[in-house]
């Protein structure tokens, strides 16, 4: 018993990554704009679970439901990812939109994204 109340007590001290409650690694560096309503709103980041948009968040309430398509500028083109979101926080000209649940072929397109801008990050890392 002793040993327990010890152990709560103890400081952890190790060199273990910090521990994100986030289900998904967020992005930043990918060139993307998410279409609401047919109004575009740059990407300040996102992940395969929502996306921070900025913009003027007015027009928006929270735990509204919206569609969304991202764009995003892939090496040799544009691709499209429709979507639904719903609001789930709006501060001073933001706002995040948590999505739905994936379908297969949503989720297949996100990653397509992703190895997209791996590939790049390769590829210009290989130039002298």
């Amino acid at each position: 018993m002793l040993n327990d109340i010890l152990d709560t007590l103890r400081i952890n001290a190790s060199n273990d990554d910090y521990t994100s409650r986030r289900t998904h690694e967020r992005r930043e560096m990918d060139s993307c704009v998410g279409i609401i309503d047919g109004k575009a709103y740059p990407v300040q980041n996102w992940s395969q679970g929502g996306v921070l948009l900025t913009g003027d968040d007015k027009s928006f309430t929270v735990d509204d439901e919206k569609e969304i398509t991202l764009k995003f500028k892939l090496a040799d083109r544009i691709m499209d990812v429709a979507h639904t979101g719903k609001v789930i926080r709006k501060s001073s000209n933001r706002f995040v939109l948590q999505f739905l649940p994936l379908s297969q072929q949503v989720g297949q397109r996100f990653q397509q994204v992703i190895d997209d801008y791996v590939a790049q990050e390769f590829a210009g890392s290989q130039q002298f």
